[in-house]
């Protein structure tokens, strides 16, 4: 499922919003998950899961269509641990 599905399957289910409202409903929420992780917190949905940043130290990699040794700066990759119901939800059906 993509964000533009997501926004219209919402916007069926609750047929008093209007389609852009539920729109920036849902950008909103991204938004505001991406701020709090760009700073750093955690952003827990329960039942859904946590988002969290993880550290990647800098490191030694290679070209893969070379070979060559390059240097692999330190950076910070998001991070997803899933909930115990949305475990329990596809583990089950």
């Amino acid at each position: 499922m993509i964000k533009s599905e997501l926004i219209q399957k919402i916007a069926e289910e609750n047929p008093h919003l209007y389609q852009r409202d539920v729109e920036r409903i849902v950008g909103t929420i991204f938004d505001k998950i991406i701020d709090a992780m760009a700073e750093g917190h955690r952003v827990e949905l329960r039942g859904f899961g946590a988002f969290s940043v993880k550290r990647r130290e800098a490191r030694q990699g290679r070209n893969p269509r070379t070979g060559d040794t390059v240097s692999v700066d330190e950076k910070y990759v998001p991070f997803f641990k899933t909930g115990k119901l949305l475990r329990e939800r596809l583990n089950d059906e």
